[in-house]
């Protein structure tokens, strides 16, 4: 007994040894990459993603007005270029100067599975480059981002997250980046959640490319309605709910395509709008100037208008 007893507790120890250095390895790996964000009084975390010092980090840690500080880990202090922010997905991207700087690689969330294990590296409360570790707790996630709009494809970890954790990456054990944390529930406890590396790199290339996220949109303001047994079948539709037109910017695609309020929204290019969540992720940037066809239930009778999305602007 005593013999097998000390067998176990041998094999409890490589395990504990075995995981302990995979973090280890992790840590060593990406964390001369994650940067401290500092934005007049206020700031968090950063993960440069390419040798030539551009850096990721989440959009409300950067909305505040003036100059933007990064520091690495090494103690070096850089001025940074805000290259461009998208608040509907919580990201931004910044560029300090320097050649050869250390960089972490992007990794695919799609090949993310739960239980894995999950390392956020980043600044808690100022204090600098704090490492915690946990499992993935759920993928395919969606969260309400600051501006109102559904973010998809999130990441849920039990990896502990505090204030000035925000914009530092989430990392596999393989040294990948899978994840920007971006937000946690309080007051619960490992309810932490980060950005789809996949959006990051989608997200990422339109902002070094264009500044912004291009995205179109068709004037309107609506809300999710349900749509009664009796008039989905005198209508035709299979459809349970839908899109409630609730008022229609004047000038707009949808005033041009003769929307009207009232109007309850059921097909957009042929997809199904069971709510305003699916028109705004159907509303990308290939859309803008170009005609669709749009299904619409107008006093118990479906409709069919041919509307043109123009280039939502952000004030």
């Amino acid at each position: 007994m005593a013999t097998e007893a000390a067998r176990q507790q041998s094999d409890d120890l490589l395990l504990l040894d075995a995981y302990s250095q995979a973090v280890i390895d992790a840590v060593e790996q990406v964390g001369p990459a994650v940067v401290r964000v500092e934005v007049g009084r206020g700031g968090g975390s950063g993960v440069i993603f390419t040798p030539d010092g551009f850096v990721l980090t989440n959009s409300h840690v950067v909305t505040a007005s003036g100059a933007v500080a990064v520091t690495l880990p090494d103690g070096r202090s850089a001025s940074a270029d805000r290259i461009g922010e998208d608040a509907e997905t919580d990201l931004a991207v910044l560029r300090i100067g320097g050649t050869a700087l250390p960089w972490a690689r992007l990794g695919d969330s799609k090949r993310t599975r739960v239980g894995q294990v999950a390392i956020a590296i980043g600044n808690p409360y100022g204090f600098h480059h704090s490492v915690t570790s946990g499992v993935v707790s759920a993928i395919g996630r969606s969260l309400r981002s600051r501006t109102g709009r559904l973010m998809d494809d999130i990441i849920q970890t039990d990896a502990s997250l505090n204030p000035g954790n925000s914009g530092g990456p989430l990392v596999t054990t393989a040294g990948e980046v899978i994840g920007i944390n971006t937000a946690i529930i309080l007051p619960a406890q490992g309810l932490c959640f980060a950005i789809a590396s996949n959006t990051v790199r989608f997200v990422a290339s339109r902002l070094m490319r264009d500044g912004r996220m291009r995205r179109s949109h068709i004037g309107v303001a609506g809300q999710q309605t349900p749509i009664p047994r009796a008039i989905a079948r005198i209508s035709g539709t299979a459809a349970t709910s839908g899109v409630l037109v609730a008022s229609i910017e004047r000038g707009s695609p949808a005033a041009a395509a003769g929307l009207q309020e009232g109007d309850v929204i059921l097909q957009f290019d042929a997809a199904i709008v069971s709510g305003i969540d699916d028109l705004h992720r159907l509303l990308t940037d290939e859309r803008i100037g170009t005609p669709v066809r749009m299904t619409v239930l107008r006093r118990g009778r479906r409709r069919e208008l041919t509307i043109t999305p123009g280039e939502l602007q952000r004030k």
